[in-house]
């Protein structure tokens, strides 16, 4: 059952990442920072309906690792985005 699980979550981000391309492609946005941050908001939503309360299996926590360095590269993103206003 849990490889069911990981495979579906394979699936779900790869067509999330794959919708969220074809839509910065047909705007002609092709930001690497849209998408890593589009990328972390699937991945939390995706580990937030498949974590079980109950029961942490090693990909679970080995994605929340993954989420923290996500969440720590996006305050980067953010801080550096901040300095880019205030400077102008």
């Amino acid at each position: 059952m849990w490889g069911d699980k990981k495979k579906l979550t394979l699936l779900v981000l790869s067509v999330w990442l794959a919708i969220v391309v074809i839509f910065m492609a047909l705007a002609n946005i092709l930001n690497v920072e849209i998408l890593f941050v589009l990328w972390l908001i699937g991945i939390l939503v995706i580990i937030e309906l498949i974590d079980s309360p109950y029961l942490s299996t090693s990909y679970i926590k080995n994605l929340k690792i993954v989420i923290s360095a996500g969440v720590g590269v996006f305050g980067l993103i953010v801080a550096f985005k901040v300095l880019e206003i205030i400077s102008r």
